[in-house]
């Protein structure tokens, strides 16, 4: 009706306008006045009957969703206009490399084996950019998911310093004993003192690393003082620090623990590229892994174990070079010896990572330590032999035997291989799940994007249990990405261009689990027991000689 209203004086003014005199409504204009009506009654209806609609459907919604959905959130605000705000939020910083002046000459005294670009970065008297108020972002409002499960393990890992009631100086200058550098972060500013240079360029891509990570959190990393060793195998042991020791604790960073150590975990230099023997940065080659998977179902890779690396790091791994094929034995297993100096003089053409997902069963064991390789061999859709672990690193300890990987017992490593392909092979689908599970894990919980958040929350809630303000050490120099790639040339340089964060996150990291309790934490090593003694039990009851004929590997006649 209300169209209705507003036609009538449209037609009184089109008819003064005509000059023509004033009469009676014609047919015509009786007619459009009824058609006009008609109309405006089927639009009116038209609008009431799908608003009515647009109500009911999102009260069904509202009573088939919970409270929270996203799915219902992004149905409801889709039917809205937003508005449009008085002031437009100012534009996310963005980053690029730009350097003035050529890397400075190498010292042809530092070992090859050590970073020079860390050297060349600590001496180059750079200047760093100051950060304006513009380039801090503030933390949005917006609810995020949950962080993976293994970040609950950054309670466990600091907990020791919790019940000690903090960490105090003398705390943390016992811990300089193995540093190799001190990093001390004030106003989103990092500093390094290189205490001792680290193994090749593990110092520099780690460092490279927590850049990356005041690029992608800007202002809302804490102050903080903190050391970090270098090297594999942890020294901060335990039962060294009990009763009254427990006050003189060293909060001591690297790369893995084990359960006789108290070291604090810290995702690995390889996640911004290995450059030494030409392994990319982790966002590149997790494609590349995903692509590799690919390449060839899993039904038709070889139905063998396959390992290649450096057995001569440890004495478990030329054990496991006794496992592979030769003419008096069947393992199993297909080992090769990784050459890295031959490897690098021929281009790196036999070390493709992405290129190694060709059987259906891959064996990672431990060097010295922990190995980096853990999470390579994981992504690649095959079941993962692991081989009796004796070290963790930041992720590790959500992995669960029978889920994401087989476990391997150490002191019968090729009987235990044979038996694990013999199994699988045998049990196809369960076989696949396995590899699919460990694989899914690497690609879904182990994105930079989680890498970076752990470490947000590592470094957030270490600085809560600092006793002292954090000032800049008279030895450190302040560093930032501009001073380390600037200095750097080659693949280091190209690795660093590769992995640098291009923008901030205004979204902010995962929201953090809460620690385990007790009993979850209990719970957690009981199912790992339980998985392994089934696993166990599984490889005696084959022994018997009923029960052996039925575990030969596909296409065997022996």
């Amino acid at each position: 009706m209300a169209a209705a209203a507003a036609a009538i004086p449209d037609v009184r003014r089109w008819s003064k306008a005509s000059g023509g005199p004033s009469s009676p409504v014609t047919a015509t204009a009786v007619f459009l006045f009824l058609f006009v009506v008609v109309v405006g009654v089927l639009v009116s209806g038209r609008w009431i009957t799908t608003t009515t609609n647009l109500a009911d459907t999102n009260l069904d919604r509202w009573r088939t969703n919970p409270v929270g959905d996203p799915k219902f959130l992004t149905a409801t605000h889709s039917t809205s206009t937003p508005a449009t705000p008085d002031v437009l939020p100012p534009p996310l910083p963005t980053y690029s490399l730009s350097c003035s002046a050529p890397p400075l000459a190498g010292e042809p005294d530092i070992p090859s084996n050590i970073s020079q670009t860390l050297s060349l970065a600590l001496s180059s008297n750079a200047t760093c950019a100051s950060i304006s108020e513009t380039q801090l972002v503030p933390p949005t409002t917006a609810a995020n998911s949950s962080c993976p499960a293994y970040f609950r393990f950054i309670h466990e890992d600091l907990h020791p310093w919790r019940a000690a009631g903090g960490i105090t100086r003398t705390m943390l200058d016992r811990a300089r004993t193995t540093a190799n550098f001190r990093l001390v972060i004030l106003h989103g500013r990092a500093y390094i003192e290189r205490i001792a240079p680290a193994f090749q360029t593990r110092d520099l891509f780690t460092i490279w690393g927590i850049l990356q990570l005041l690029r992608r959190y800007p202002g809302r990393i804490p102050d903080l003082d903190l050391m970090f060793d270098c090297v594999d195998w942890p020294v901060v042991h335990a039962d060294e620090y009990q009763g009254e020791n427990a006050t003189i604790l060293p909060p001591l960073f690297r790369y893995c623990g084990n359960n006789e150590t108290l070291d604090i975990v810290f995702p690995d230099w390889s996640f911004w590229g290995w450059a030494k023997i030409n392994i990319k940065p982790w966002d590149a080659l997790q494609k590349d892994l995903d692509a590799g998977n690919r390449k060839v179902r899993w039904i038709d890779r070889e139905p063998y174990a396959y390992w290649k690396g450096n057995p001569e790091v440890a004495a478990i791994r030329q054990e496991l070079v006794e496992c592979n094929v030769s003419s008096e034995q069947e393992w199993n297993a297909r080992i090769y010896k990784q050459d890295w100096v031959k490897e690098s003089k021929a281009g790196y053409k036999k070390s493709d990572l992405a290129s190694q997902c060709t059987h259906r069963y891959k064996i990672y064991i431990e060097g010295s330590a922990w190995s980096v390789s853990e999470k390579y061999i994981l992504a690649c859709d095959s079941m993962t032999l692991v081989i009796n672990l004796k070290y963790y690193d930041f992720f590790s300890r959500a992995l669960m035997p029978t889920q994401h990987y087989w476990p391997v017992r150490d002191e019968s490593k090729c009987s235990s291989i044979k038996y694990a392909v013999d199994w699988g092979n045998s049990h196809k689908e369960k076989a696949q799940k396995i590899g699919k599970e460990g694989s899914k894990f690497i690609q879904q919980e182990l994105s930079m994007e989680y890498v970076y958040d752990y470490m947000f929350h590592l470094l957030t809630e270490y600085a809560k249990l600092l006793l002292f303000k954090p000032t800049k050490p008279p030895e450190a120099v302040e560093v930032c990405p501009e001073s380390l790639a600037c200095q750097a040339i080659g693949r280091e340089k190209k690795f660093m261009e590769d992995s640098m964060v291009k923008s901030a996150n205004v979204a902010g990291p995962c929201n953090l689990p809460p620690p385990f309790s007790p009993e979850e934490f209990r719970e957690l090593y009981q199912r790992k027991e339980k998985s392994m003694k089934q696993v166990e039990t599984l490889e005696r009851n084959a022994s018997k000689p009923e029960e052996r004929n039925a575990s030969k590997p596909e296409g065997s006649n022996r």
